[in-house]
């Protein structure tokens, strides 16, 4: 991966008639890096895949590829690829038939055509499945016969909006080690676009995770796992229990309440996993509302004064029964310290 910026969106205002979907958007993109674009329903990360494809026109802004200015330029001429999520397969054709279709379109015929064909399929390893149709494929490979259309074309980025969310937790796995085995070989520039945050910490070189319409933190998977900044972002990544601070104390319905430790300087709020949360001892008391067994740890959730508190302990300890009461502690030093609360 270079550090040379390869793709910057420069910003970038996108709208559907008078609603706003990305206000001013700035994100620099390196060449070969593989980038996530995160968040939920309504953040605006497809708005901005569509408009990199140049399948929607900005109202502000600009974007620029590998030094050139794409703002207006038509989709067919950016040479960016685009991966769907329903594969957009021609169902009466062939695998190698579906993955020339484009170079076909683009002039290309006889040894060249095969050649280039050929090695598309081998590199999402399909070459024995060339004379199959797609309804003969599992879903994985259907996947990945699109992924080799759009890399047989040298895209110079490549595009993929939510392209594993049609597959089984097996095959999604499966693919997400193919696409990154794919992304390392080729070095193609890549932009993922998912609501699922397992699969962007797994995938990613860095994780763009979005919030209506803008960005809410840009880092490595790392970086937005471990050191979120706002409450938005812990909550994504894990962090279940979320306390903003007022005077060193945790804010809640029912007032103020002192903290285990030592509140870091400056930060707005605090942010524990349930795995942080310390359970059967403390000041503070729940009941046991829910529990479910989740292969190493039991969840619980529980009711207590300072709101509902989601827990975790090991699957091996004694299970805790609806209703029981149960003391714990959300102590500082296991907290992640938030710089904003809303």
């Amino acid at each position: 991966m270079s550090d040379h910026v390869y793709l910057s969106l420069e910003a970038l205002t996108l709208a559907y008639g008078d609603t706003v979907a990305v206000d001013g958007l700035d994100l620099s993109i390196a060449e070969g890096e593989l980038i996530t674009l995160l968040g939920p329903s309504g953040c605006g990360k497809t708005t901005t895949m569509r408009a990199v494809a140049g399948l929607l026109k900005p109202s502000s802004g600009r974007i620029m590829l590998d030094g050139r200015d794409v703002t207006r330029l038509g989709a067919n001429k950016r040479q960016v690829g685009l991966v769907f999520q329903s594969y957009a397969l021609f169902p009466h054709l062939s695998v190698y038939e579906n993955v020339a279709f484009g170079l076909k379109l683009k002039g290309e015929r006889g040894r060249d055509l095969e050649g280039h064909v050929m090695e598309g399929l081998k590199t999402v390893g399909l070459t024995q499945f060339a004379s199959r149709k797609p309804a003969e494929l599992s879903g994985g490979q259907q996947q990945r016969v699109s992924l080799a259309r759009s890399m047989v074309m040298h895209p110079k980025v490549l595009l993929l909006d939510e392209p594993l969310s049609n597959l089984d937790a097996r095959l999604r796995l499966e693919m997400r080690t193919e696409l990154q085995r794919v992304q390392r070989e080729t070095g193609v520039t890549m932009i993922f676009v998912t609501h699922d945050q397992g699969e962007a910490l797994a995938l990613a070189d860095r994780i763009v995770l979005m919030k209506g319409g803008a960005v809410e933190q840009i880092g490595t998977p790392e970086d937005l796992y471990n050191r979120p900044k706002s409450a938005f972002v812990a909550d994504f990544v894990g962090f279940e229990n979320v306390f903003a601070v007022e005077d060193g104390k945790l804010r809640t319905a029912d007032g103020a309440v002192p903290v285990s430790g030592t509140v870091p300087a400056g930060a707005a709020a605090l942010a524990w996993r349930p795995a942080m949360v310390a359970l059967g001892s403390g000041p503070h008391h729940g009941s046991v509302r829910g529990v479910s067994f989740a292969g190493g740890t039991r969840e619980y959730l529980l009711d207590s004064s300072l709101g509902p508190i989601k827990a975790e302990a090991d699957a091996a300890l004694p299970v805790h029964d609806l209703g029981t009461t149960l003391a714990f502690d959300l102590p500082a030093e296991r907290a992640a310290p938030l710089q904003r609360y809303a």
